[in-house]
């Protein structure tokens, strides 16, 4: 029958323990709105999740043509049928009773209903006017990740093609634009090397900067149900805060903020040490290992762990462990990504992999993973400004096949500098010389760095801003014209998870009011433009998602993300597979590199690479003579201490996250009643003894200050590390009385608010783990606990079990958390059912 289990208070649910090497048991996890029983379900229409990048497939169950519930897909290879609880309940805020019905348009300084033949008139009139008077340089394009693939690509075809734009980035740049940059340094193209199916087969499991537990919650179960299953790895953690990884860890390291770089050497050093480098693969499939030995050198564990304070007998114990494995994942996120010296540290741990030979079989392999559920697509499509496909803007040929797939002239492709990221098209604008900026899917006013500065940009006159959104967000209040669009389950398409898995996601209701699909409002505007192939035809010659989705499949032909044995038929009814997916592996590719790197040589790679410290590109010419064979390219870092550094006004680093129940800037997951109850406002992490000689306390109302601005929130004593405060970043101001930044009534909310406009010289990530702040008391909490959830990294400290049991995410009284657990029959599961 099954069991109901309350996914707030115990969000990753029962365990099914199997052993290694066995397939993951199937369990079909389900939640229904109240009143609604399976029964009552007229439709389940087939989609996969859209709140973080793990791609869990799942069935939306529809009556009376609404949502009313979901239910996990058994048969997909990604989650086995398992929800998280994102998952179970965020389907929730599409019914949201604020949705954007109908197009808005600036007039007097205020946002006004008009309909869709006038906002988009006046979309089209200021394009032209500016392709005329200031050039396609005028008029730049910022994204998301979580669009889906068909609608990327028409926006990667009508800006670079139509337009004519270099100015072309998602905000994906804030999440894994380095796992994309460490790719194409270590193996000459993106594309992810491994595949979550290594977790049944790892004897040890390594998690940088990733707290799997709460951004891909399902993941975590797998690795738990290995945890308590026969011969289970054992996990090495890197991270400052005590996360459920941390807690389940073999070796837990918490280094000091800004200092990856000196870790992760330190490893290799002991690694190369004790002989542990597979030498026949490094000359086999590598160049560049004599040169990382020599740099790795003198990078003794003493030497990072007075750079790291991080004991040296740890860093050995750690580097035992990834050296001895017999099959070794890694996985790779944000306190990586957006740390000090980022690209330079997340190329350390495929350093790691490289010379150790763990890639290509079943348990041994990296996930540079990524954070948002279709930043996959926005990267393969050429919506973060590369060229679609992974073609290398720098190799004329790439760029002559593009042109080719779009008939256009080479020249049409602006491909004469690197594409602009999403930090310098904002300066651009600051600067005036960007005038136009379409923003479809994101929320730059909460989610990008220095708020102020990011207000006071948006709010130029001079400045012409687009926003496409479900909701009037933060930015949307500023823009000039606001168009309404459909989400997730609202329309069909198609999207790839981190470990490169394509689902299909089909319409399953009506978008409410006016609201139109992403694409629809593409193909408009491509339309309106009259955007013309060099033989006078239609650019864009699709009209709907699949024949967009097969105007995709003959740009990735040939190429390393190539999804031509793809279809809509294929994908409909069973797994998502993995691409490449073509003639050749018409199942889809499980592992990528299993038989020698494959895209590296300077013919075919995506980049030729880049100076780990300065960001500047390395020479075709240069490339061609360091790997003319097309082997993995092993790069050393020296490590360099970060820019801002503790004081005696700021004594405190500052790092901003993630927490399990929200998503980016709480636009679906603020609206989710259970999601929402679980943590309703910012908060505020110190450990106890910097809370002790501060002389706070449990939360206490504390303002977190950086020179760039503040904030305030709850505090939360946990077993963080000394000297570092962390702040979900989630939390806006869309649901305060001002509705759009701080002012006189509304503190300052937003964790950006405070952090640095700053970059990785190489993924141009901003680095937003890297400001230094001051905490001051408002006022004493009087009994008040921090609202902070305690069934996650955020729990209390033992020592300051002092927070209430109100603290604890409750559901009793409130909208029901219940999800049903079904656990499915399953021969290769002998250690029995759930628990």
């Amino acid at each position: 029958m099954g069991n109901r289990v309350d996914r707030i208070a115990e969000p990753w649910g029962g365990r099914t323990p199997y052993g290694r090497h066995q397939q993951w048991p199937a369990r079909q996890d389900t939640y229904l709105a109240g009143g609604v029983s399976p029964d009552d379900v007229e439709q389940w229409v087939q989609t996969a999740s859209i709140l973080h990048s793990d791609g869990d497939a799942m069935d939306i169950a529809v009556r009376d043509g609404a949502m009313v519930g979901v239910r996990g897909r058994v048969v997909d290879r990604v989650n086995r049928g398992r929800l998280g609880p994102k998952d179970a309940f965020g389907w929730q805020a599409n019914a949201s009773p604020d949705r954007l019905t109908r197009p808005l348009v600036r007039e007097g300084g205020r946002l006004v209903e008009t309909d869709w033949e006038t906002a988009m008139d006046l979309v089209v009139s200021r394009s032209r006017a500016l392709l005329e008077n200031r050039g396609p340089g005028s008029i730049g394009f910022y994204t998301t990740g979580q669009l889906f693939l068909e609608e990327y690509y028409t926006l990667a075809v009508l800006a670079r093609a139509g337009i004519g734009t270099n100015h072309l980035d998602g905000n994906t740049r804030l999440c894994t634009a380095t796992a994309a940059e460490a790719l194409k340094e270590s193996f000459g193209c993106d594309g992810q090397p491994g595949s979550y199916d290594d977790i049944d087969h790892a004897d040890v499991i390594a998690l940088f900067g990733h707290n799997i537990a709460e951004t891909q919650p399902v993941q975590w179960m797998r690795i738990l149900d290995r945890l308590e299953g026969t011969d289970p790895p054992r996990l090495v953690c890197v991270d400052p805060r005590p996360t459920q990884v941390a807690r389940r860890a073999a070796v837990h390291l918490a280094p000091r903020g800004g200092t990856n770089v000196a870790l992760f050497n330190a490893l290799l050093h002991e690694i190369v040490r004790t002989g542990r480098v597979d030498h026949a693969y490094v000359e086999a499939h590598t160049v560049g290992f004599d040169e990382l030995a020599r740099r790795v050198a003198p990078c003794t564990p003493e030497w990072a762990a007075d750079i790291c304070d991080v004991p040296a007998a740890r860093i050995r114990e750690a580097a035992e462990l990834l050296g001895t494995a017999d099959r070794l994942l890694s996985t790779v996120l944000q306190g990586v990504y957006q740390s000090h010296q980022a690209t330079a540290a997340a190329v350390q741990i495929n350093n790691l992999h490289l010379i150790r030979g763990m890639l290509g079989r079943p348990g041994a392999g990296v996930l540079q993973m990524n954070g948002q559920p279709t930043a996959q697509n926005t990267r393969e499509c050429g919506a973060n400004g590369d060229l679609p496909g992974f073609r290398n803007w720098e190799n004329d040929a790439h760029v002559a096949d593009l042109a080719k797939v779009w008939n256009v002239d080479p020249k049409t492709i602006p491909h004469y500098a690197p594409p602009t990221h999403a930090l310098q098209m904002f300066r651009y604008a600051e600067q005036g010389s960007l005038r136009m900026l379409w923003i479809s899917g994101t929320n730059p006013a909460v989610s990008l760095p220095e708020l102020s500065r990011i207000r006071s940009i948006l709010t130029q006159e001079r400045l012409f801003t687009v926003v496409q959104d479900l909701y009037l967000t933060e930015t949307a209040q500023l823009a000039d014209v606001v168009l309404p669009a459909a989400t997730w389950g609202e329309k069909t398409g198609t999207f790839t998870n981190a470990d490169r898995t394509v689902h299909l996601s089909d319409k399953a209701v009506e978008p409410p009011g006016e609201a139109r699909p992403d694409l629809d409002i593409f193909l408009d505007y491509a339309r309106r433009m009259d955007f013309r192939d060099k033989d006078g035809g239609p650019l864009v010659t699709w009209h709907d998602p699949e024949s967009a989705f097969e105007a995709w499949k003959r740009c990735s032909a040939g190429r390393p993300c190539d999804y031509t044995g793809l279809s809509y038929g294929k994908l409909s009814g069973g797994s998502g597979i993995q691409w490449p997916c073509n003639a050749q592996a018409p199942e889809g590719t499980d592992r990528l590199y299993g038989d020698g790197i494959a895209w590296a040589h300077p013919d075919t790679c995506e980049t030729y690479g880049k100076d780990l410290l300065t960001g500047a590109s390395v020479p075709a010419v240069e490339y061609r003579s360091l790997n003319p064979d097309g082997k993995a390219v092993i790069r050393a870092a020296e490590y360099l201490p970060p820019r801002e550094a503790p004081d005696g006004d700021r004594p405190f680093q500052l790092t901003t996250g993630r927490t399990l129940y929200h998503f980016h800037t709480r636009t679906k997951t603020g609206r989710t009643p259970q999601l929402n109850a679980a943590a309703p406002e910012v908060w505020v992490e110190m450990c106890a003894s910097d809370a002790a000689a501060h002389g706070l306390g449990e939360g206490d109302l504390v303002e977190v200050s950086s020179p760039r601005g503040s904030l305030e929130g709850r505090l939360r004593i946990t077993g963080i590390r000394p000297g570092l405060l962390f702040v979900p970043f989630h939390y806006g101001y869309w649901d305060t009385p001002s509705g759009s930044g701080p002012d006189a009534v509304t503190p300052g909310r937003a964790a950006n608010e405070t952090t640095v406009t700053d970059w990785d010289p190489v993924s141009k990530q901003p680095l937003f783990k890297t400001s230094t702040a001051a905490v001051t008391l408002v006022e004493k909490a009087d009994g008040r606990p921090s609202a902070a959830p305690t069934t996650t990294a955020s729990a209390p400290a033992p020592a300051s079990a002092s927070a209430p049991a109100s603290a604890v995410p409750a559901t009793e009284g409130g909208p029901t958390a219940q999800v049903l657990e079904v656990l499915e029959p399953d021969a290769d599961n002998p250690l029995g059912g759930a628990r």
